[in-house]
């Protein structure tokens, strides 16, 4: 088993929506960042990527995106994955309106 140094997650965006979503442990997708499937197995994330890229009627542009553990789970290490989390940005709704500062 070759470990990455990183921790992993895969992300993408859902075809119809256009939401920020990310894979869960069962094959899911979730809007929800610290419910996402962490990975530091590189034949693991290379597994995952696949299995999402298998996925192109529910989502679109899967990719492998660096994480940190924090209290409640996966946290964004990157501004363009932080800035995913917080929804779309051109109004505010949903994820935007509920997030303090969104």
């Amino acid at each position: 088993m070759k470990l990455l140094r990183k921790i992993m997650v895969v992300t993408a965006n859902d075809l119809l929506m256009g939401d920020a979503v990310w894979l869960t442990i069962d094959d899911g997708w979730t809007r929800d960042i610290t419910r996402a499937e962490t990975t530091q197995e590189k034949a693991r994330a290379q597994a995952r990527l696949l299995s999402a890229q298998s996925q192109s009627d529910a989502v679109i542009g899967p990719y492998l995106a660096e994480v940190r553990l924090g209290p409640d789970g996966p946290e964004p290490l990157h501004f363009r994955e932080i800035f995913r989390t917080r929804g779309p940005s051109n109004y505010a709704h949903g994820k935007q309106e509920i997030r303090p500062g969104g």
